[in-house]
């Protein structure tokens, strides 16, 4: 499979999924016009890894700021990762955030709760 990687611009996050690994990251802003469009590839990319047989991921999150149709696609992603964990795979969200930015820690403790079985931490730096 694969290794995901989409640049970073001025309102779309830097992504890198390495199938090799299991290291997935997705670091930025988050404030795409078209939010769907753009997180359509890291969608299909995360279905198709766990297809192939995939069973364990670390997701790190390192998002400065990020509007609410993207919070949509995020717990998305934590559904779907959820799922996986459920099923005993290894998989982990870490939540990067900067001391200073209490909105990503706030969002980072909403986004913790909504989970059931996903190990969902917040690395406050």
């Amino acid at each position: 499979m694969e290794n995901l990687e989409i640049a970073r611009t001025k309102s779309t996050p830097y992504v890198f999924f390495d199938a090799a690994t299991g290291r997935l990251r997705i670091e930025g802003e988050s404030y795409p016009e078209n939010v769907v469009k753009f997180y359509a590839p890291v969608l299909e990319w995360l279905q198709a890894y766990f297809a192939n047989g995939a069973d364990q991921a670390s997701l790190s999150f390192q998002i400065a700021y990020f509007n609410s149709s993207t919070s949509k696609v995020f717990m998305t992603i934590f559904d779907l990762l959820d799922a996986q964990a459920v099923a005993g795979h290894k998989v982990e969200v870490i939540w990067v955030c900067d001391q200073d930015n209490d909105v990503a820690i706030e969002c980072g403790e909403e986004f913790q709760e909504d989970v059931e079985a996903l190990p969902f931490k917040i690395d406050i730096r």
